[in-house]
């Protein structure tokens, strides 16, 4: 079977669930009819075109171009060129990352009818800059930190407990209005766009080094990335409060 096919028709797959569910709450919980269901098919039909030829894309580029540049840089044999480009993949990835891009807008907007910025269009902006540049910093910080725990050998594990024991201290000290956004900020990375280079990296370079096993030594980059956003964001708002 055409692998685009193929992909297509798993995409369907997916969806059903979804449609079924909606369509049952709607006609039966609710009890109303479904609304413009001529426009409601036709969203239905580009959001299986879109995803499968997202995934498409995946398998034939993104993963491949991961793992080759990975595996590049791990035979020339230079570390601080590898540090980099994980530092520099996580910081554009995420920058980019629509998921980010949509909670850093509602954080703005957010406050602003709060009171906590001025409400105006520039200190919007401005706001939803600074978290998605300190949120992209701290994902490209994580991957440097997952590339030098892939090549040393380092507990995954341990490193992940021990992140999470600050995320908790800060959790108590951090200013309230600023760790619900951390803990979304967390979550946001770790999409469409980010996702599938990260792990293409981590396998790439477990793959390429003598010792590491692309199952247990190759996974785990992406806990990084959720897990730094959230020390990072609520660091940056204990670091506001001081000044």
């Amino acid at each position: 079977m055409n692998p685009v096919w193929r992909l297509a028709l798993g995409s369907v797959r997916d969806l059903t669930p979804i449609v079924l569910v909606i369509a049952i709450f709607q006609l039966f919980v609710l009890q109303q009819p479904i609304g413009e269901l001529l426009v409601l098919t036709e969203g239905a039909i580009l959001v299986v075109l879109g995803l499968t030829l997202f995934i498409y894309g995946l398998e034939l580029a993104l993963f491949p171009v991961g793992e080759a540049l990975a595996h590049a840089l791990a035979q020339k044999g230079s570390v601080a060129w590898l540090v980099a480009f994980a530092f520099l993949l996580g910081f554009g990835t995420t920058i980019a990352e629509p998921a980010l891009i949509a909670v850093a807008g509602e954080a703005a907007d957010a406050a602003a009818t709060a009171g906590a910025i001025v409400d105006s269009a520039q200190a919007r902006a401005q706001y939803a800059l600074g978290l998605r540049l300190t949120v992209a910093l701290s994902v490209g910080v994580a991957l440097v930190v997952g590339v030098i725990r892939i090549i040393t050998g380092w507990s995954l594990p341990k490193m992940i407990i021990s992140g999470y024991v600050i995320v908790v201290l800060l959790t108590l000290f951090a200013p309230e209005e600023t760790i619900g956004i951390a803990y979304d900020s967390g979550g946001v990375t770790t999409s469409t766009i980010t996702v599938p280079l990260v792990t293409a990296l981590g396998v790439g370079l477990a793959s390429s080094l003598d010792g590491r096993n692309p199952m247990t030594d190759g996974f785990g980059l992406i806990a990084f990335a959720s897990l730094t956003p959230v020390i990072f964001v609520m660091s940056y708002g204990l670091l506001v409060t001081w000044i």
